[in-house]
């Protein structure tokens, strides 16, 4: 989708939903890889598999490779979380990684629906150990303190890019 793509990646409840909504108001070209890319599937084969489990939501990596090969617009920001992030990351020009401290990700993990992921206890669990191994997450990356507002957020963000967002 864009002449320069970027993904925004970090653990459940540091905001990457919220950053992709901005990033879309203010003008940007984002997708939401959660809803837009995800579905349940083995992430070495890519094979579907029944049922719901964090370990197997990855995204259609043809659907990335054909939205990245795509130049209509000046920068595309893939926003979301992916077990096979390694299969389609060096598609990207850069990946922002949203980092925040164990209380403000169980604070906001407090406020999430029970039907939403990490809105029961065995989800918090698994969150909280991705939080603090970060074996979940890509190892580079610029480091996005996730803390501060959001306004914020995305404003340290786009000072590592420098295309405008159409008009």
């Amino acid at each position: 989708m864009g002449v320069r793509n970027y993904l925004v990646e970090g653990v459940s409840g540091t905001g990457k939903t919220s950053v992709c909504k901005e990033l879309q108001r203010r003008g940007h070209h984002a997708v939401n890889g959660d809803r837009e890319l995800a579905y349940q599937g083995d992430p070495e084969t890519g094979e579907p598999v029944d049922g719901f489990g964090h370990e197997h939501h990855i995204w259609r990596i043809e659907d990335v490779r054909a939205l990245v090969a795509r130049d209509d617009e000046p920068l595309t920001f893939f926003c979301g979380g992916s077990r096979n992030f390694s299969k389609f990351i060096d598609l990207f020009d850069g990946v922002f990684v949203l980092d925040v401290d164990l209380e403000t990700l169980r604070r906001r993990l407090d406020a999430r629906p029970t039907e939403e992921w990490g809105g029961r206890p065995a989800e918090r669990a698994l969150i909280e150990r991705l939080h603090r191994t970060r074996e979940d997450i890509p190892s580079s990356g610029v480091l996005i303190d996730a803390t501060a507002p959001l306004s914020s957020v995305v404003d340290d963000i786009l000072r590592h890019v420098t295309v405008s967002p159409r008009t």
